[in-house]
């Protein structure tokens, strides 16, 4: 699995930090990070929910 965020869309609300913190960091410039842009299997439920939760849509998924 690959996260891929529309940075132009993005809003940084931090949802998806929430949702997963282990692959989505806001810092203190305010911007959203992506930790893990290919994480395991084990982390798939949180990238999904993190993609789900994101008001503009930002997130997106992509199989490898």
């Amino acid at each position: 699995m690959r996260i891929i965020v529309d940075f132009d869309l993005c809003q940084s609300h931090g949802l998806c930090t929430e949702a997963a913190p282990e692959l989505f960091q806001i810092r203190d410039d305010g911007f959203l990070y992506v930790l893990n842009e290919t994480p395991g299997k084990e982390l798939a439920g949180k990238a999904q929910k993190a993609a789900i939760e994101c008001p503009t849509g930002a997130i997106t998924l992509k199989d490898d």
